[in-house]
């Protein structure tokens, strides 16, 4: 039995310890879902839907309490975590009040009498989820993958331990039968066997990029659908006509908030050299008057990161950047879990800053010199899960959406999820699709039904 502890990243006190499941702990889980899995997938869908209502109404009561334990386990500044909390009965919403059109059998006109594509719930799915957004990320996969009729297991984050714990007691206090909806204390030896059980039936996993590796070919090897969606080094495009004065709070949000733990953060700003200085400036400026401090306090926007190794990391990617030529405009200090909003330009694609993800408050800024330059320089990244395009031209705007490989591109905004759009990535960035109408039939077979009278 190996117990450990929940540290919180601000002060360092102890939140709480808990014991892993043992191998025999979460075999007993699984058997409690496939209990529950025919009687679940049977019931009628307007049924699943009002226990997702209740979910919502229990989201929005407990808020402040939800919000507090993200705050004590992984450092999301306060208020940050009542906003997650308000998107979660969101998506609830949003599900509760579709699910039955979404899911409903589609007619396909052909020589028989009747046919049709019915979409059955696949059984019980695996969930491996990250500490970011410990609530958001949970709810935008089970509200869709449940209300569909499968049953789900949990795998979070172990420094979410409690926030884990408490989704699954949500489920059941929302009037969810036992086993439905179960949360494992498991290590990645656990879920790799766990995987290849013939009682699941497909794996999700939103996280690293060698932790998608590893989930992909355990689930590649067992035959079993996999959804990944992993890291990004979202562009944010800046072109010379840029409305600096109405989207620069748009900007720096996008790379700030969440202490810049997103994977959707705008991470490499690249921004046209007509405009480059006043950008820099305002950008500067606005991330100055960001506040810090103690993630509990209502004015606190940057917290500290989740782990002080996480910082550390982050650190090196920053530091290496400089020793290739990077310039520091602002910050690069770190005190235990704390790294300051951070500033660099120079910065070239040979840069870590510039190639890979930095988890963190971290902007690296890339002076280019036309909108075509902009363009290719967005496209030179490995990853692919989204971009953004600031520009009062419209037109020119829709004229690149093929050029931008991305699973998102927005204009005039920030990269964000939204339960009615759906969300994922390309290459390095994973594959399938989360939300929306794409993400509640993710896991569901598309079953074709051919009936002559």
């Amino acid at each position: 039995m190996k117990e450990y502890k929940i540290i919180n990243p601000y002060n360092g006190a102890v939140v709480k310890s808990y014991t892993k499941d043992t191998y025999d702990d979460i075999k007993a889980k699984l058997k409690k879902a496939l209990a529950v899995e025919t009687s679940w997938a049977n019931l009628e869908i307007e049924d699943r839907c009002e226990l997702l209502n209740n979910v919502a109404e229990l989201l929005l009561e407990r808020k402040e309490e939800y919000a507090a334990l993200m705050t004590k386990e992984m450092g999301k500044p306060f208020s940050q975590g009542i906003s997650e909390i308000e998107k979660c009965a969101w998506a609830c919403d949003f599900y509760a009040l579709n699910a039955e059109d979404l899911l409903a059998d589609e007619i396909i006109d052909t020589d028989a009498d009747e046919s049709f594509i019915s979409h059955d719930p696949l059984g019980c799915i695996l969930a491996v989820m990250p500490w970011n957004y410990p609530f958001w990320q949970v709810i935008r996969f089970a509200a869709p993958t449940l209300t569909a009729g499968n049953t789900a297991l949990l795998k979070h984050a172990q420094n979410v331990t409690g926030c884990s714990l408490a989704i699954e007691q949500l489920f059941l206090d929302a009037g969810y039968p036992e086993g439905c909806f179960q949360s494992l204390k498991a290590g990645h030896e656990e879920i790799e066997k766990l995987i290849a059980d013939d009682g699941i039936k497909a794996a999700t996993l939103t996280g690293s990029e060698k932790a998608g590796k590893s989930i992909a070919g355990t689930a590649g090897k067992n035959l079993k659908k996999s959804v990944l969606e992993l890291g990004g080094n979202n562009a944010c495009i800046v072109w010379e006509d840029a409305n600096l004065e109405e989207h620069m709070d748009t900007m720096v949000t996008a790379r700030m908030q969440n202490t810049g733990q997103s994977c959707i953060a705008a991470k490499r700003f690249i921004v046209c050299e007509d405009i480059y200085d006043a950008f820099l400036e305002k950008f500067t400026a606005k991330v100055k008057s960001l506040q810090s401090g103690d993630p509990m306090k209502e004015e606190t926007f940057i917290g500290v990161m989740a782990r002080e190794d996480l910082a550390e990391e982050l650190q090196k990617q920053v530091n290496d950047s400089v020793k290739k030529g990077a310039k520091v405009v602002l910050g690069n200090m770190r005190n235990g879990a704390y790294f300051s909003p951070t500033i660099l330009t120079d910065v070239t694609v040979d840069m870590p800053v510039f190639k890979e993800e930095t988890f963190g408050p971290v902007a690296a800024i890339i002076k280019i010199k036309n909108r075509e330059e902009a363009i290719a320089m967005t496209a030179n990244s490995r990853f692919g899960l989204g971009s953004m395009l600031f520009t009062e031209d419209i037109d020119a705007a829709m004229n690149i959406i093929s050029n931008i490989p991305d699973g998102a591109f927005f204009i005039n905004d920030m990269v964000k999820s939204d339960p009615r759009l759906p969300f994922g990535g390309t290459k390095a960035s994973g594959y399938g699709r989360e939300l929306s109408r794409e993400g509640i039939l993710e896991f569901v077979n598309k079953k074709t039904v051919y009936i002559k009278k």
